[in-house]
């Protein structure tokens, strides 16, 4: 069996999933892992799928026709492709991360930078705005899973995420996940 990662982009409709998960069975394909969205009218997904090796071609020119049929592009990656070009992870620290303060631009970019010089990697990250109580502007708010090397001092992540807390004026949550 051939690992893929299969990256999907549409205009949200019905049936878009539907319609992708039909092609991977019908390919003899398992649907192992996925992280679907709707954001400004769009789909889009990331499925890590599992297909007999001798099919992947079929599966391949078969998705690619979804894009005329249903208006959904799909790009198929070998997972062990994707897996090499991150490198060998190892064993990793998991840490929860919640931000929530007023809206400004940057804020994604510091946060991130800051992670990423403390060896952090990103392994899931939600972010959203809504209105702050009693008309107080734009609240921004984030979660995220975040991956440490194995023997990085968590403290070290938490003090430089705290520096960064202090200059957006932001509350900043980071634990251990239950």
């Amino acid at each position: 069996m051939t690992q893929l990662v299969l990256t999907a982009i549409g205009d949200d409709r019905e049936g878009l999933v539907s319609a992708l998960s039909e092609q991977v069975d019908l390919h003899g394909g398992n649907w192992l892992e996925s992280g679907l969205s709707h954001l400004a009218g769009k789909f889009a997904g990331v499925v890590l799928v599992e297909v007999p090796e001798e099919r992947v071609q079929d599966l391949t020119r078969a998705l690619d026709a979804l894009h005329q049929s249903v208006g959904l592009r799909v790009d198929v990656t070998d997972a062990r492709l994707a897996a090499g070009a991150s490198g060998d992870a190892g064993e990793q620290e998991p840490l929860r991360l919640h931000l929530v303060g007023q809206d400004r631009t940057g804020m994604v970019r510091e946060v991130t930078s800051a992670l990423a010089a403390q060896g952090a990697s990103i392994e899931d990250l939600r972010t959203w705005t809504s209105d702050a109580p009693q008309g107080g502007g734009v609240l921004f708010e984030a979660e995220a899973l975040v991956a440490l090397p194995a023997g990085r001092d968590p403290g070290e992540v938490r003090e430089a995420l705290e520096r960064i807390a202090a200059e957006l004026m932001v509350d900043l949550d980071l634990d251990e996940p239950a």
